[in-house]
């Protein structure tokens, strides 16, 4: 953890962002004479507001979190008290409360009261969500099969509720349903264009893209489909070029490729020619104010930057300090990974490292979702359990919700 990866030969550019390796280092050499208190879960480095000396501080877990807190410069994480018997898969904000996906069905944690969890369906395998709060929907790719399935709010809040007078047979019938056909879901990503809101999906070896319609349909139907792709899809996005064009972009075990939907061209935008056998993609980063051209590619432990016709953008190459189980872009305007040993924080422009959190012991930890400032993520399913995690970042001028 404490060297970065080394470049490797023959790789373009630099292979290592040299300009914050050498701070990652400070950030994790320990005080002499430092030892951690029983009751404190994570160590943080950075953040800090001025040009001072690099300063260090505890972070509290806290299990009854609390939206009235003091804001700091230092982030914090808190930890719910609930813990979950099956492997938490997902999660989706649903206005302040937190519908969470497990191997075994879909759960509510009510961040606004007391951390209660509704159950809201029961043995159901939940792979990826988003709440679309305007159309009254929960995306999902679930079920042994792993469809894309559309749940309706207002069925699930009647579930909260236990809304009398409707049978189970007709509420069942009512309150869901598949987007086409569609089976073997790997990866969905929904992006707004204009005034629509489309759905990408990346199944076993093609690309479906959906269109939201509004009444009187209210429901996804199809736009355009690309199919027999040489590389399998494991990641897909959409971006909108300059306002106008779209492209699909998606991450596979051999790099990341390129959709033209006006003509139907595919074309690869980066393939890793320093690595031997598959890669693991993490996230596709549209960067800000770059009108849709210019893309931070995750991959492994690094991440590269290009334009969506494949040309390399920045003679940078960020570089995690450690093999990260997940990665995010957050509304902050950075980047997280997660690490066994680490989670850090990174300028989604630069790769330069923001701040460490060092785990008091080795832990898998899962990215679930994030909104503003606040970051959620769970521990992997140790034993007979685990917990949801939240982080606030408190980024100046970024408002508490």
């Amino acid at each position: 953890l404490l060297t970065q990866t080394s470049s490797s030969p023959g790789t373009p550019n630099q292979r290592q962002d040299k300009s914050t390796s050498e701070e990652y280092r400070q950030a994790v050499n320990k005080p002499a004479g430092y030892s951690l208190q029983k009751q404190r879960s994570f160590l943080t480095f950075g953040f800090s507001a001025g040009g001072g000396s690099r300063r260090e501080s505890h972070v509290n877990v806290n299990v009854t979190p609390t939206s009235h807190d003091l804001a700091s410069d230092t982030p914090e994480i808190r930890k719910y008290k609930k813990r979950f018997n099956s492997e938490i898969l997902c999660a989706a904000l649903w206005g302040v409360n937190l519908l969470i996906g497990t191997e075994t069905g879909l759960m509510l944690l009510d961040r606004s009261g007391q951390g209660k969890v509704y159950q809201l369906i029961s043995r159901r395998r939940f792979q990826q969500m988003e709440v679309l709060e305007g159309q009254n929907i929960l995306v999902t790719v679930s079920g042994k099969k792993n469809r894309v399935r559309v749940y309706y709010l207002s069925w699930l809040k009647s579930k909260i509720l236990r809304t009398d007078g409707v049978s189970d047979q007709v509420e069942r019938r009512n309150g869901w349903i598949n987007v086409g056909d569609l089976q073997g879901a790997v990866h969905f990503r929904i992006v707004k264009y204009e005034r629509i809101k489309f759905l990408v999906i990346a199944l076993k070896d093609s690309i479906e893209i959906y269109a939201w319609a509004p009444k009187p349909y209210h429901k996804f139907m199809a736009f355009k489909t690309f199919g027999e792709l040489i590389y399998r899809p494991l990641l897909v996005d959409l971006t909108v070029e300059e306002g106008t064009r779209l492209k699909v972009i998606y991450g596979s075990a051999d790099g990341f490729h390129a959709v033209d939907l006006d003509s139907a061209s595919v074309y690869d935008i980066y393939l890793p020619k320093h690595t031997q056998g598959p890669i693991s993609p993490h996230c596709i980063v549209a960067l800000p104010n770059s009108n849709g051209m210019q893309l931070l590619l995750c991959y492994d432990n690094e991440g590269v930057y290009v334009n969506t016709y494949g040309k390399v953008s920045k003679n940078i190459v960020l570089q995690w300090g450690e093999m990260p189980t997940s990665v995010a872009y957050i509304g902050t305007g950075q980047i997280m990974g997660w690490g066994n040993k680490a989670i850090e924080i990174r300028s989604v422009e630069t790769g330069h490292l923001d701040g460490v959190f060092m785990h008091k012991k080795a832990q898998r930890l899962k990215f679930l979702c994030e909104r503003n400032d606040k970051v959620f993520f769970s521990s992997a399913k140790g034993g007979s359990s685990c917990q949801i995690y939240f982080m606030t970042l408190n980024k100046p001028g970024m408002a508490n919700w």
